[in-house]
C-alpha cells in the first residue's frame, strides 16, 4: 500500500470514528434553532434523551470498537440501535436526519454479509426521505407521493454510489496486489542481481587466476623454445671445439656459439615482453622457416629441406610466431633424439587454413610410451600441442621405431591486421 492510499484510509477511519459525532452535534444544533418543530414539552425532553443516548451509544461504541475490529454481530447491533435513535429524532425533529446519514459511511465496515451492507443504507435512505419529504408523519396524500419518489432516487444513488465504491475498492485492492507482485519480483530481481554481482567477481578471480597461469606456461615454453634450445646449440659447438683438430676450425665453432648465446638472450628478452621472434621482425612466416631451416641444417650437418605449397599469405603475428615456435621445437627434437640423416619441413596455405608438416628418417618412438615430458626438462609435443590448440588447432604425430617420425601442426588461417 503506497503513501497515498495510506492517508486516505486514515482520513477514512477518521470520518468512521467522528462522523457520528459531528453529524449529532450539526443535527442538535439545527434542532434547536428550529424548536418550532417541536412544539411540545413532552417531545422536546424525548429529543434531549435520544440525543443523549445516542451521545451514550457513540462513546461504548468507541471503546468497544478497539476490540472488535471490522464487521462484526456487535457491530450490527451498534448500526441498528444508532438508526432506531436517528429514525426517532427525525421522526421528532427532521433535521437529525443529519445524524441518520451516517449510516452511508460505515456499513461496510460493521456489518458482515452483503444483504445486510444494502439493508443498512436502503434503511437510511427511508428516514432521509421522510425527512426531505417535509418530515414525519406524513399529513397530506401528496407527501406520501413525493416520500416514495425520494426513496427511490436516493435508493439509485446509493446503488450507484456503492457499485462506484465498490469498483474504486477493488481497483485499489488489485493494485495494492500488483505493487506488492512487483516488490517481490523487484526482490527477487535485487537478489539475483546480487547472485550475478558475486558470480562476476568469482568469474574475474578465475580469468585473473587463468591469465597468471597461462603467462606462466607461455614463458615456460619461450624459454624452453629459445634458452634451453640456445644453450643445447652452444654445448654441441663447445663440445666439437673441445674436439677440434686445429684452431680454424674451433674458431669457426666458437664464433657459431657466440653467435647462438647472443640471439638466445634477444630472443628470451622478447619472450619476456610478449614480442614475435626475431626470425619474424623482418620476415614473414615462410622466410623465417627457411632461414631456421637453413640454420640448423648447418648446425647439426644434417640435410634439411624446406617447401611452400599453395599462395602464401601474410599471416597474423600471433600465429606465426605459433607456427615458428613448433617448427623449432620440432628441429631441436629431431637433432637431439632421431639420429635423422633427412629432414623436410613443408609449410602448406590451404585456403582457410595453414598446415605445417616436419617429417624425419630417424629412429622414431613408440607412441604409447611416450611421456608427459622430456626426462630434461623439456616440454616437447605436449608443449606444441599447446601452442597449436591456443590458436584453434591441432597437433598429430605419426612416428614407429625405426621409421622417423612425421608431425602435422594444422591451425586456421588468420591473416595479418
Amino acid at each position: 500500500m503506497t503513501a497515498a492510499d495510506t492517508d486516505i484510509e486514515r482520513r477514512w477511519e477518521l470520518i468512521r470514528g467522528r462522523g457520528p459525532y459531528g453529524l449529532l452535534a450539526v443535527a442538535t444544533l439545527l434542532s434547536v434553532a428550529t424548536a418550532e418543530l417541536t412544539p411540545g414539552t413532552a417531545e422536546r425532553i424525548a429529543v434531549a434523551v435520544l440525543v443523549a443516548a445516542g451521545l451514550g451509544l457513540q462513546v461504548w461504541w468507541g471503546r468497544a470498537s478497539r476490540d472488535r475490529p471490522g464487521p462484526s454481530n456487535a457491530g450490527t447491533v451498534y448500526y441498528a440501535v444508532r438508526w432506531g435513535l436517528g429514525f426517532a429524532l427525525t421522526w421528532l425533529n427532521p433535521f437529525f436526519a443529519f445524524y441518520v446519514a451516517a449510516g452511508y459511511f460505515d456499513a461496510d465496515e460493521l456489518m458482515p454479509g452483503r444483504r445486510l451492507r444494502w439493508i443498512g443504507p436502503f434503511a437510511c435512505a427511508i428516514a432521509v426521505s421522510g425527512a426531505q419529504a417535509g418530515g414525519m408523519p406524513f399529513r397530506e396524500p401528496v407527501q406520501w407521493a413525493v416520500f416514495a419518489g425520494l426513496v427511490v432516487v436516493n435508493s439509485v444513488i446509493l446503488t450507484v454510489v456503492g457499485h462506484l465504491t465498490a469498483q474504486q475498492e477493488e481497483r485499489s485492492r488489485a493494485r495494492a496486489e500488483t505493487i506488492a507482485e512487483l516488490e517481490r519480483t523487484n526482490a527477487a530481481l535485487q537478489q539475483a542481481l546480487d547472485e550475478n554481482a558475486a558470480l562476476h567477481s568469482q568469474l574475474l578471480v578465475q580469468a585473473r587466476e587463468a591469465g597468471v597461469a597461462d603467462e606462466r606456461r607461455r614463458l615456460a615454453a619461450e624459454i624452453h623454445d629459445t634458452i634451453a634450445q640456445g644453450l643445447t646449440g652452444i654445448i654441441a659447438q663447445l663440445q666439437v671445439v673441445a674436439n677440434a683438430p686445429d684452431l680454424p676450425t674451433a674458431r669457426t665453432h666458437l664464433d657459431r656459439a657466440s653467435a647462438l648465446a647472443r640471439h638466445s638472450l634477444g630472443e628470451a628478452r622478447r619472450s619476456v615482453h610478449n614480442l614475435a621472434p626475431v626470425a619474424l621482425e623482418h620476415d614473414g612466416l615462410p622466410q623465417a622457416l627457411r632461414s631456421t631451416v637453413t640454420e640448423w641444417a648447418q648446425r647439426t650437418g644434417v640435410r634439411a629441406d624446406f617447401t611452400v605449397t599453395g599462395t602464401a599469405e601474410q599471416l597474423h603475428d600471433e600465429l606465426s610466431a605459433t607456427l615458428l615456435r613448433i617448427a623449432q621445437e620440432a628441429l631441436s627434437n629431431a637433432s637431439r633424439h632421431a639420429r635423422a640423416t633427412r629432414v623436410g619441413v613443408t609449410l602448406s596455405f590451404l585456403g582457410d587454413e595453414v598446415i605445417l608438416d616436419i617429417r624425419d628418417d630417424g629412429q622414431g618412438f613408440d607412441l604409447l610410451t611416450l611421456p608427459e615430458r622430456g626426462s630434461n626438462g623439456g616440454f616437447g609435443l605436449p608443449g606444441m600441442r599447446a601452442r597449436a590448440e591456443r590458436m584453434a588447432g591441432c597437433l598429430t604425430v605419426e612416428s614407429e621405431p625405426g621409421r622417423g617420425t612425421a608431425l602435422s601442426a594444422r591451425v586456421p588461417l588468420v591473416r595479418h591486421e
